[in-house]
Formats: structure tokens, C-alpha cells, sequence
């Protein structure tokens, strides 16, 4: 007598579709393997050179110091990072307030206002800007925004400032925002939708209290992923901002705080730390020296930072991810 609660084998195991199959599997976990493989690669070869970097130059002065001079000339090597992260920061930051209102927004008005063909064609229109090369942008920012900001807002702005580097970085990770935070509503059950509607809501009360907290662990994720990608943005800050190394001055506030005003951050040029790896890998060095084993230390600076934000993104997407 056959047991009736016994699982059915549904999976052909026979023959050729058996062996196609584990071929397929281990193909797969090469592909993982390699993945992973790489990102240690990374993280080792980063590791081990600026370990070289910091057995010769302080931890402490690099964290601290307020001054970048890998230029060997007058008092030879400073390895001060502090200008390069505030710049960093600045230009991060002031993407992030032009990105993530604009994308969640247009993802709101994609998921829940645009219809079906308007949807259609305006998505991939967005997605193009993903794809425009990031020195088309830079250039715009230097021959477009700069002179308009002048001529209008900022009469003492610098040609090579922050505040434009900022504005082209926020436009070019929009598409990043919109179109995650677009798919994460999407994903959301109709059934929610139509509960609110059941319930006397409106089609923009449905949208803010009713997709947008189911959809927030994705709106989330899409922040930090288009936060990373600020940080890590080079040539339009290349272009646009200028590599000039400057610590701005420190103003005391109330209470003796120290404060730094936005305006001699914002309207002035600076260096970001991807921008002092490129411009020590395209000098003269030669491997060995300082200043080139600096660059590595910078690198696992931008690896460590991307690593955590790449954390607390999958935390939040498994802390408030919905399951329906």
C-alpha cells in the first residue's frame, strides 16, 4: 500500500536532463566563486598596500591631517585626508538632496499616476540619462551650469566649484532612485490599493500612506545604492570641480562650536578622494613610493565606506521588507 502523503518527484532525473542539470548548478557557483573571489582580490591587494603606506606615514596624521600635498617638493609628502573627505561629503550630500526627492517622486508618479503606455515610454527616456557617459556630464556642468549659477544665484562662484560637480552627480544617479524605488511600488499587491480605496482614501493618499511604507525597505536600498554611487563618481567632479586640495576655514558657532560655512565649500574648488586617486595614478610615480602606496590607502577608504553602505542597505531591505 503506496503512502498517499509521501511528496511526488516532479524533477526529470533521468539521463541527459540530469547531467544538464548539475552542469547548469556548477556553472552557477563558478559564477559566485568568481564574485566573491574578486571582491577579496580587491580588499586583499588594497589591504596590503596600505599597510605598506601606513607602516611609514601615521595613521593618526592621515585621519586628521588638514592638508594633501603628495607632491614631494618644499616640505615634501602631507597625507592629510581631511580636505578630501569633506569634499567627498559636500558633493555626496548635495547630490543626495537634488537625487532622492526627485527620483522618489518620479517613481510615485510611475507607479501609481502614469498609465500603462505613458509608463512605457517614459521609463527607458529616464533610464537613458544612466547611460550618458559621466564626462558628457561634467563638461555640461563646466559649460552650461557654471555660467548660469554666475550670472544669476552665486556672482563670486569659482569656475571649477562643488556646487555644480554636485547638481550633474544628483541628475545622473536619478534614474538609480526612480527606477528601484519604481519596481519596489510596483511589487506592492494590489489588494493594499484597492483596501485603501475601499476605504474612502484618495489616489495620493493610497500612494504616500498606503505603496510608499509597504515599499520602503526598496526605497531604501535605492538610496544608499545611489549614495554609493555619488561617492564613487569621478570624472564629473574631475571636470567640474577641479583637484585643488583645500581646507576650508573653521568659524566658531554658539557655545563655541566649530562650524564651516557651506559657502566656501559649495562656491570654491575642491578634491574628492576618488579624484587624489586619479590624479597619483596618472602622475609619475613608480610602484613602491608613498605617495603610490597612498592611493591604495584611499582605496580602502572608498572600499570600507561602499562595504558598510552596502550593509546597512541589505539590513534595512530584510529589517522592513514586507512579505505579502
Amino acid at each position: 500500500m503506496s503512502d498517499a502523503s509521501a511528496t511526488p518527484d516532479l524533477q526529470r532525473s533521468r539521463g541527459i536532463e540530469a547531467l544538464k542539470e548539475r552542469s547548469y548548478g556548477s556553472f552557477f557557483v563558478v559564477c559566485a566563486v568568481i564574485t566573491v573571489l574578486t571582491t577579496i582580490a580587491i580588499f586583499v591587494t588594497l589591504l596590503s598596500d596600505a599597510t605598506a603606506f601606513f607602516s611609514e606615514y601615521a595613521i593618526a596624521d592621515f585621519l586628521t591631517g588638514t592638508t594633501w600635498s603628495p607632491n614631494p617638493r618644499g616640505d615634501g609628502y602631507i597625507f592629510g585626508i581631511l580636505p578630501l573627505v569633506i569634499g567627498t561629503i559636500t558633493v555626496t550630500l548635495m547630490a543626495a538632496l537634488v537625487a532622492l526627492p526627485i527620483g522618489t517622486l518620479t517613481a510615485i508618479y510611475l507607479s501609481e499616476y502614469a498609465s500603462t503606455r505613458v509608463r512605457s515610454v517614459l521609463k527607458p527616456m529616464l533610464e537613458i540619462l544612466a547611460g550618458i557617459p559621466t564626462v558628457v556630464y561634467g563638461y555640461f556642468a563646466l559649460v552650461y551650469i557654471t555660467p548660469v549659477l554666475k550670472a544669476t544665484l552665486f556672482p563670486s562662484l569659482q569656475t571649477f566649484n562643488a556646487l555644480s560637480a554636485s547638481l550633474m552627480i544628483g541628475i545622473m544617479i536619478i534614474p538609480m532612485v526612480s527606477s528601484i524605488s519604481e519596481d519596489a511600488m510596483s511589487a506592492v499587491p494590489d489588494e493594499l490599493r484597492q483596501a485603501g480605496y475601499g476605504l474612502g482614501a484618495t489616489k495620493y493618499e493610497v500612494s504616500t500612506k498606503v505603496v510608499l511604507p509597504a515599499a520602503v525597505s526598496g526605497i531604501a536600498s535605492s538610496y544608499i545604492l545611489a549614495i554609493s554611487r555619488a561617492i564613487g563618481e569621478t570624472m564629473i567632479v574631475v571636470v567640474a570641480m577641479g583637484s585643488q586640495a583645500t581646507f576650508p576655514e573653521v568659524y566658531t558657532g554658539l557655545g563655541g562650536i566649530p562650524y564651516i560655512h557651506p559657502g566656501d565649500v559649495l562656491l570654491e574648488s575642491g578634491m574628492t578622494i576618488t579624484v587624489a586617486m586619479v590624479n597619483i595614478a596618472g602622475g609619475d610615480l613608480t610602484g613602491g613610493t608613498l605617495p603610490y602606496d597612498a592611493m591604495f590607502a584611499l582605496g580602502l577608504l572608498l572600499f570600507v565606506v561602499t562595504l558598510v553602505l552596502n550593509v546597512i542597505s541589505d539590513w534595512i531591505a530584510q529589517r522592513y521588507r514586507e512579505e505579502y
